[in-house]
């Protein structure tokens, strides 16, 4: 039994990470995960450790292969993908208290880390108050406002997803 469980969760966690890349390189393809405003389809999976521990090497991972394929400095795939792993595991934490909060630790650890790489690691001029402002914006729509949706679709069908 032990042996299906630890199996199960390395699937899950290597489709996390699948669907990530998938989504970010989507992303990219549009413009849209790289730079001041970044608005990652994939961030909305930093919900899933509202269902599943499995989420978070998942969620880490895809990052880190994210942003490795699509030729990011090495600061900001060490740097990225740990506030992607801070997110995920902070959502994982606060799953018993309510989904709200489900969002709220991967907006906060990209809105305060992502700004630093995109000054320190690429040069970005504007200034980390406008990075965090624009960053954070980014992580609503992709966490907040995107997660929540998902978190609301897969609700319904979380055992059967997840197991119970």
């Amino acid at each position: 039994m032990k042996r299906n469980i630890k199996a199960l969760f390395i699937t899950h966690a290597a489709i996390i990470a699948a669907i990530y890349v998938v989504l970010t390189y989507f992303a990219s393809i549009l413009g849209l995960s790289n730079g001041a405003i970044q608005v990652r389809f994939s961030e909305a999976l930093t919900i899933l450790p509202f269902f599943t521990p499995a989420a978070i090497p998942g969620l880490f991972i895809g990052c880190i292969i994210s942003n490795i394929i699509s030729g990011a400095v090495i600061w900001d795939i060490v740097f990225g993908s740990l506030a992607t792993l801070i997110g995920a595991a902070g959502t994982y934490l606060l799953r018993k208290k309510t989904k709200w909060l489900a969002p709220v630790p991967p907006i906060l650890a990209n809105t305060v880390i992502v700004p630093f790489v995109l000054v320190y690691a690429y040069g970005v001029p504007d200034g980390l108050p406008f990075l965090m402002m624009t960053v954070g914006i980014g992580e609503v729509i992709s966490c907040g406002v995107l997660g929540m949706t998902l978190l609301k679709c897969l609700e319904k069908y979380r055992n059967h997803i997840f197991g119970s």
